[in-house]
């Protein structure tokens, strides 16, 4: 039988990790979907319920999101009235960003239905194993968890 194609690839660590996260992500995405939201619109939510209320900009910059794409996702949530947008109380000139109640309810369903994506990724290994893969992810990411 012949040998896999790519096998110098295929053993990186690095594409290992990628095919992970797609694997993930994908799990992730179809979970969000079956609750109407998308990635980026749940990121955003939570990050809102994190720091509400948040000017614009400051929001922007903690998800990593390009100003024109968060007003994207800011009007699709504020259009299904996820989320509103408000004189920021600490500077009138600036937008603030809150959750609405409805935004909240759907955050916590949708945050219920990620965990349940990511213990289904996580599914093949033990107890033991999963507190071991994540504290290294952690140490190879470079973030403190």
């Amino acid at each position: 039988m012949a040998e896999a194609p790519l096998p110098a690839i295929r053993s990186l660590p690095s594409w290992l990790l990628g095919r992970a996260a797609a694997r993930g992500r994908a799990l992730v995405a179809d979970a969000l979907a079956a609750e109407g939201l998308k990635l980026w619109h749940h990121v955003v939510l939570s990050a809102v319920r994190d720091l509400a209320p948040v000017a614009q900009a400051d929001l922007g910059r903690s998800v990593g999101l390009d100003p024109k794409d968060l007003v994207g996702v800011l009007n699709d949530l504020q259009s299904a009235g996820l989320a509103v947008r408000a004189p920021d109380p600490r500077d009138r000139r600036k937008n603030a960003v809150s959750l609405t109640d409805d935004g909240a309810r759907l955050l916590a369903r949708c945050e219920k239905a990620a965990q349940e994506a990511n213990d289904a990724l996580l599914a093949p290994l033990s107890a033991a194993e999963r507190d071991q893969f994540m504290g290294l992810l952690i140490r190879i990411s470079g973030t403190d968890g």
